[in-house]
């Protein structure tokens, strides 16, 4: 069984198909319009210390993914994490009895794609632009005119917005892509010379420009000087404020966690903030992948099956499974 394959995104689902594909022999190369890996489990080095500002955990209910997770912590990629919990509702804050299991990569979200890609050929700050077929194999082309190729089989492994292009070739493809709608995400980081006073360390919110509340150092591994917390505005705040400067987008998060944090918020010593234009969507698809064998064109991604991060490294198996089956 030999075949050159394309894969385009190292975010999980990406490098959930590269792992696969390689472990059973075949040729990967990768792609990817970011500096690094990690899609939205990408971590942000910053004056505060390393932030997760996209996935702030993952939980793991699939059986194989379960094995994998346990796999990865074996190897010390990730850790359990056990915060204490509040909701905020109507206004008020209450203690949240949940004790479902939560994983983050450790010492930051992106080491476990970072792991996952190992040695594995990758052209970063590379954002391809089309994917077109020649007489038998694939190409690829970047926005910068260079061509990447030849390649017998190309996955897309980018959010459902970005892979409705790079499809075109295969219509009825590109037309599910299309069909998935993808909520987007303000993320703020805060940091504070103090520790605030206050128990919380996750909070999920509603009825507030607020959807999620995280006290960084309460996760393993993590470390820094300032008191850091990661903020996620609601996806329909997000929506009506996309295009606020990010000057704003702090100010007005910041406002929103001092008003339900219950203690007192002294002005930060540390602000940032990151838009995440396709962060979720905005509902689950039981498609696993999205394939056309015969041309060799395979797309995958959380958008294909939960919208959760296990359903992004699902995706992944299933379209190198259903490469391989192919090729078999």
């Amino acid at each position: 069984m030999s075949s050159s394959i394309a894969i385009i995104g190292t975010g999980l689902a990406g490098l959930s198909a590269a792992h696969s594909l390689t472990n059973a022999g075949l040729s990967v190369q990768l792609f990817d319009k970011s500096r690094g890996s990690g899609g939205r489990m990408a971590s942000k080095r910053s004056d505060a210390g390393s932030l997760d500002l996209g996935a702030q955990y993952f939980t793991a209910r699939d059986r194989r993914f379960l094995e994998t997770v346990q796999r990865w912590q074996s190897r010390g990629w990730v850790a359990e994490w056990s915060p204490t919990l509040y909701n905020f509702n109507d206004g008020q804050l209450s203690y949240s009895p949940d004790e479902q299991t939560r994983w983050v990569g450790t010492p930051r979200m992106s080491s476990i794609t970072r792991a996952l890609l190992g040695a594995l050929p990758v052209n970063f700050s590379c954002r391809i632009s089309e994917v077109f077929r020649g007489q038998q194999h694939w190409q690829l082309q970047d926005t910068e005119g260079q061509v990447h190729g030849p390649f017998d089989q190309v996955i897309i492994a980018t959010p459902a917005p970005q892979a409705t292009t790079l499809l075109a070739a295969a219509p009825k493809l590109a037309g599910a892509a299309a069909s998935v709608a993808m909520e987007p995400v303000w993320a703020v980081a805060l940091g504070f010379d103090e520790p605030l006073d206050t128990p919380i360390e996750g909070c999920f919110v509603q009825d507030s420009p607020l959807s999620w509340l995280a006290r960084n150092r309460s996760k393993p591994g993590r470390d820094g000087k300032l008191d850091t917390w990661v903020l996620h505005a609601s996806n329909e705040w997000s929506k009506q404020h996309l295009d606020m400067p990010k000057e704003q987008v702090i100010e007005q998060l910041h406002g929103a966690f001092a008003e339900l944090i219950g203690c007192s918020v002294p002005a930060p010593a540390f602000g940032l903030a990151h838009r995440w234009l396709y962060a979720r969507p905005a509902q689950a698809h039981q498609w696993g992948v999205l394939a056309d064998a015969d041309l060799g064109l395979y797309a995958c991604g959380d958008w294909c099956l939960s919208g959760r991060v296990e359903g992004a490294w699902l995706s992944g198996q299933d379209a190198a499974r259903r490469l391989m089956e192919h090729l078999a």
